[in-house]
Order: C-alpha cells, then sequence, then structure tokens
C-alpha cells in the first residue's frame, strides 16, 4: 500500500508558531527570571541600611520599593514591600544621602498595547524575509533571491540600435547570412510574403564549429532587423528545483510576445535539448519537463506576429529530434570554417581598426591558415598588433602577420632552452627529413621554413608548407605523399644515427590516424575496397569515430594500417638515402643558421642536384600543371607561411602543430563530390 504523504502546512502556520513561543517567553519565562535577579529583604532591614547609609539609590513605588546597595563594581538589588503611611520614609532617604524617586504607573492604551505587537510582528517578519533571500540566493534561485521570483527568465533584452551589430560585420559565412537575411527581409516586408501565402520561419538553427561566428550572426540578424533581441544561454534553464526551467521558458515567451516582433535567441540549446531516452527511469526529470515546455511554446505561438526563434549549437546530432522538425526549427543553417576568400574577408573587418603597412597580403595569410575559424583569426590579428608595438613598429607589417601565425600554431620561441650539440644535430637531421622528402616528392606541398628553435608548446623544431592553392579533396597520392613526408624525420635519425629517438612520437600518431581512416573511411584499401568501417560521432567537436565491425575485422584493419606505415616508411628511407649528399648539407647549414627560408633550402637542393635557378614569375600568371621541383622553383619566392606544420623532436614526445590541419584536409579527402 502506498504511503500517503501528509501536504505540507502553510508558511504563516510557521509564523504563528513562533508568534506563540515568543509570548509564553515573554509573559512567564522572561519575567520569572528577571525576577529572581532582585533580593527580596523585608521593610526593616531596608530600614536598617538606610540608616547605616548602605543604600546607593531607591526607587519608591505604591506597593514595592527597589533599591541597591553601595557596592559600585558588582551592586545587589533589593526589593521589598513598605508599610502603609510611613511618613518618615522621606527624612530617612534624605538622610542617608541616597538618590530616590517614585515612578507613577500609568495605564496603556489598548492602541499603544497594539502598536507594539505590530512592530514587533513587522521586525520579526523583516528579519525572516531578510534570511529566506539569504537562503535563496545560496540554493541557486538565479541570483534573484526571492521564492517568489523562481521562474523568471533572465535573459538579456538588446533593444533596436542604429549602432549594433548589423550583417556587414560578419565575415566568411556568405551562405548562412543569405538564408538569414531572407528572414530579416521578412520582418521588414511581410506583407509581401503573406500576399502569397508564405509565412516565416518559426525558428532556426546555427549549427557548426567553435568560434565560427554563431552568436555573432545572431546578433547580426537582430541588428538588421531593428527588433528587441532576446539572448540567453541553454545552461540558464538548469535550476535544482524541478519545475523552474520550464517556468523561466513560458516567462521568456510571454516577454517575447509581449515585444514582439523581436527575436529570441537560446545559445548552447543543447543543454536542454538533449534527445530523451524514451526509458522513463533515471532522466533528468528537469531538463525534460524544460525540453517539454519549450517544444510546446516554440508550438504554440503565432509567427505572423514576427516572432523568430534562433538556436546555437555544435553538437546537432544529440538533439532531440522533436525540436529538430520543421514546425520548430525550421531551418538549419551551417556555419562552417570559412573557405580562402571567407578568410580574407574575415581578416579585412577584424583589420578595419588596425594600422597596416604596405607589405600586407592578406592571401598569403590566409593560404597559410587553412582551417582557422573566425575566432581564431581575429586572435591572429590581434597577436600581430601586439608584436608590432613589442617591435617598435606604428603599423602591421607582414612579418608580424605571419609571427602571430606561428605563435597561435606552435607557440613563442623558448629562447632560454639550450640543448646540447649531439641533439641539435639529431633535430636538424630530422626536420631536414621532412623537408627533403617533400622536396622529392610530386604531389607534396612547397617549403617555406625549416627551423630548430624550440616552441613553448613543446616543439624543439619543425618545417613549415604552405599549400599552392585551396583544396576540397585530397587524392590517394597526396595522402599517401603525406604518409611518406610525415615518416621522413624518423627515417632521417636512422640513416644517419643508426638509431631512433622519442621525436616521432606525433609523426607516428597522424601517420597512423592518417592511414585508419584511408583504410576504414575513405575506401583507399585494396582489402577492404568501398566498405565504411568507421562512423564519426562529433562533426564539429572532437570528430572522434567508432568502428562499425568486429573484432576480427578490427585486427585485419590494424594489419592493413600497418602495412601502409610500412610502405611509407620504406619509401621515406629509400628517398633520403638516393639524397644523402643534400641531406647533410642542408643539415649542417640549418645547425649553422637555426632558421631558413624555403628559398634557401631550395637552393641547396639545387646546388647539389645540378638544377638551374627557376625564372622570375610574371605578375597574374598562374601554376601550370607539371613536375614538382618545377612547381617547388616557381614558389620558393613566396613569403614564409604555416599552414602545416610537420613533425618536431620534443624532449620525450614531439608536439606537431601541424595535427589541426592534418585532420582538416582529411576532412575535407572525406567529402563527397
Amino acid at each position: 500500500m502506498q504511503q500517503v504523504k501528509k501536504p505540507k502546512k502553510p508558511l504563516i502556520f510557521y509564523y504563528v508558531l513562533v508568534l506563540l513561543v515568543m509570548f509564553v517567553l515573554n509573559t512567564f519565562v522572561v519575567p520569572g527570571y528577571l525576577k529572581h535577579q532582585i533580593k527580596e529583604v523585608d521593610y526593616g532591614t531596608f530600614l536598617t541600611m538606610l540608616d547605616d547609609k548602605e543604600v546607593a539609590m531607591a526607587q519608591v513605588e505604591d506597593d514595592v520599593i527597589y533599591f541597591t546597595d553601595n557596592n559600585k563594581d558588582n551592586p545587589t538589588y533589593y526589593s521589598t514591600v513598605p508599610f502603609p503611611n510611613d511618613t518618615s520614609l522621606v527624612d530617612r532617604l534624605m538622610a542617608s544621602g541616597c538618590d530616590f524617586g517614585a515612578v507613577q504607573e500609568q495605564d496603556s492604551s489598548l492602541f499603544d498595547q497594539i502598536i507594539l505587537v505590530v512592530i514587533q510582528i513587522a521586525i520579526f517578519v523583516a528579519i525572516g524575509q531578510i534570511l529566506s533571500r539569504m537562503l535563496m540566493k545560496k540554493m541557486g534561485g538565479g541570483g534573484l533571491g526571492n521564492a517568489m521570483q523562481f521562474g523568471k527568465s533572465n535573459a538579456k533584452i538588446y533593444v533596436a540600435s542604429e549602432t549594433g551589430i548589423k550583417f556587414h560585420d560578419v565575415a566568411g559565412e556568405d551562405e548562412a547570412k543569405e538564408q538569414l537575411q531572407e528572414i530579416v527581409d521578412f520582418l521588414h516586408n511581410p506583407a509581401k510574403y503573406q500576399a502569397i501565402g508564405a509565412t516565416m520561419p518559426k525558428g532556426a538553427l546555427l549549427v557548426g564549429p567553435p568560434g565560427t561566428g554563431k552568436t555573432l550572426l545572431a546578433k547580426a540578424v537582430a541588428g538588421e532587423a531593428e527588433v528587441p533581441f532576446f539572448s540567453i544561454s541553454g545552461s540558464e534553464f538548469v535550476e535544482m528545483f524541478v519545475g523552474m526551467g520550464a517556468a523561466k521558458v513560458r516567462d521568456l515567451f510571454k516577454q517575447a510576445n509581449e515585444k514582439a516582433p523581436c527575436i529570441v535567441f537560446i545559445d548552447e540549446i543543447d543543454t536542454i535539448g538533449k534527445k530523451r531516452d524514451g526509458s522513463g527511469m533515471g532522466g533528468n526529470d528537469e531538463r525534460e519537463q524544460t525540453l517539454n515546455q519549450l517544444l510546446s511554446e516554440m508550438d504554440g505561438f503565432d509567427s505572423t506576429k514576427g516572432l523568430l526563434v534562433l538556436g546555437a549549437t555544435n553538437r546537432p546530432e544529440i538533439l532531440d529530434p522533436a525540436l529538430l522538425r520543421p514546425g520548430r526549427f525550421d531551418r538549419r543553417v551551417v556555419v562552417d570554417k570559412p573557405d580562402l576568400n571567407g578568410r580574407i574577408s574575415i581578416l579585412k573587418v577584424h583589420s578595419k581598426d588596425v594600422l597596416l603597412d604596405e607589405t600586407v597580403d592578406f592571401k598569403e595569410i590566409a593560404l597559410a591558415t587553412s582551417g582557422a575559424v573566425g575566432a581564431d583569426l581575429a586572435n591572429m590579428m590581434n597577436e600581430a598588433a601586439i608584436n608590432a608595438v613589442k617591435n617598435g613598429r606604428n603599423a602591421v607589417s607582414q612579418k608580424d602577420l605571419f609571427e602571430a601565425v606561428e605563435v597561435v600554431l606552435v607557440g613563442k620561441e623558448k629562447k632560454d632552452r639550450i640543448m646540447s650539440k649531439e641533439e641539435r644535430r639529431i633535430v636538424s637531421y630530422h626536420e631536414v627529413g621532412h623537408a627533403l622528402v617533400s622536396a622529392l616528392q610530386k604531389h607534396s606541398e612547397p617549403v617555406q621554413k625549416i627551423t630548430i628553435v624550440p616552441r613553448t608548446m613543446g616543439a624543439l623544431g619543425y618545417v613549415m608548407n604552405v599549400p599552392e592553392e585551396e583544396k576540397y579533396l585530397s587524392t590517394k597520392k597526396e595522402l599517401e605523399a603525406r604518409l611518406v613526408e610525415l615518416m621522413g624525420g624518423r627515417a632521417a635519425e636512422e640513416i644517419v644515427f643508426e638509431t631512433v629517438t622519442t621525436g616521432a612520437a606525433n609523426d607516428i600518431q597522424q601517420a597512423t590516424n592518417l592511414a585508419r581512416a584511408m583504410v576504414t573511411q575513405y575506401g583507399m584499401s585494396e582489402k577492404f575496397g568501398l566498405m565504411g568501417l568507421e562512423s564519426q560521432e562529433n562533426q564539429y567537436l572532437t570528430g572522434r569515430t567508432v568502428l562499425n565491425c568486429g573484432d576480427a575485422t578490427a585486427a585485419d584493419i590494424d594489419q592493413e594500417v600497418m602495412k601502409i606505415l610500412k610502405n611509407a616508411y620504406d619509401e621515406a628511407k629509400r628517398l633520403l638515402r638516393d639524397d644523402r649528399e643534400a641531406m647533410d648539407k642542408i643539415a649542417a647549414f640549418l645547425i649553422e643558421k637555426e632558421t631558413i627560408t624555403g628559398k634557401e633550402f631550395m637552393k641547396i637542393f639545387r646546388e647539389v642536384k645540378g638544377l638551374p635557378e627557376p625564372e622570375e614569375k610574371k605578375e597574374g600568371e598562374g601554376i601550370p600543371d607539371t613536375e614538382h621541383l618545377e612547381k617547388a622553383d616557381r614558389d620558393e619566392s613566396a613569403k614564409m607561411g604555416a599552414a602545416e606544420v610537420t613533425a618536431d623532436v620534443s624532449e620525450k614526445t614531439e608536439t606537431d602543430a601541424a595535427e589541426a590541419v592534418s585532420e582538416e584536409k582529411q576532412e575535407q579527402s572525406g567529402e563527397d563530390v
């Protein structure tokens, strides 16, 4: 039999209970306690003490006399009952020299008594309210401090302003802006859409990696539409008490309806919009109630009033299907990483308040930052301005921008780290091995910089490559060339020193990930063919993959990956053995200079190979599709950049800053044509 819970008593019950306790204490306990502090004596003792001048002060009333003795430090309080009509009492008091007086009792009126009770109750209620507010603040009352304000939405409201964010403040996301521009036009001119029966989308979900500008786009929509903008994070709906999040959702849409037309923006909507498991056990009741209320509100409001809901997330795969269906979020706006032209536009936007000199070329910077998002480019531009000030320049130069790219990718130079002569040789040959393999292959990208200067992110050296153009697909030959290039550092160590070091750890990790992707995702394995063996779980964050096969097939995948890596390693050793002379000369020059450019590297390479110097490329001339060495010759005069950072030797393991770029290439090569 289920136990029936007793209903909770109202708060006024406890107030009355406490008042009754106070009344009993004031009426019976406190007076009795005070009474025990006064010593009662007979009237004769009092007169004797008066005659002996032992009384310091006396208070005469009609039926009692209160008096104290002469002990100034710790006086004793006495009381006695006087004889009626004692005419000699005043003379004795005068003779004793004590202070005395009489108090006439006045009957208090009913009004005075009521006022006294009301004041006591008011003080008590005020103290209770203060304590209640302090308690609510500590228990997650949304910072409002009052239980009556639980469930009130704390969304930030931005009133339409002429100086707000506009679409021209957002660059690199032209397709996303085009989709949102239609919504803005609907808010401005609803009549022309309604004339043919069109209705405004109830909601638009902004999806993309972190830092691509989803929140900025939402603010730009509000700025262009010139309507109020409600901004709230999904985590602000999560409360300690069940039902508070749903109440906040109701209050948010109530306020929005009152200010319509307006835009409601919920950032990180995946916090409250996760899929419901459907088991009915062990779920988060508060989150599910909040989600259910959000679904109800998005179904219930009238879109003709001009109320638009914008949501932003970088985890769309975990959102509840009921939230994503048309009628709630009618549009999914993908805010992806910008392409080459997008990065150029973003750099121009973030440089409008930065002083630039004539050497700045945003296209070269954009080529060197493949895979970067708007937040990264804004950070790089700010770092470049800081570098210019640090070096005493009045404007940002191209050198400052490239240094900022290096700082973001591999950290600052670690000038206080001193390596031994033998370690410098190992690092030098390791990096030259990467660069030389890249130069000897047709499908590799040109080398722009080689350095053995340690960096704060753990790198003891690295090789920089800059692509000739923006690419969205990678061929099998290009991926195989990338694997050989990653193995070049370890191969050079084995050939020259007949041993290996821990410096190739990150090279091996990158090569393993790339080879596994070729087998399981790209269908580039002869054994498995076009069979998809892995699926990507999180597209915009970690990109983690999960195998879709049994244990036996997983073991075969490992064998296939090992075969691909072994072939790449053997090819790297073959290339370096055939050009040992060039490797030795370039390594000796690198040890002396510590940092060399791609132009210096290719000059030594041509001298050893007996190749002529390339002709200067005419302005506006394209890059012909010819052999790799000829392409490298034409590109050797290009300025330094950084798009891929090849493996570098660290103290115990190598931190290769090209990891992010390599992963980007893998994602691009896996896209459908």
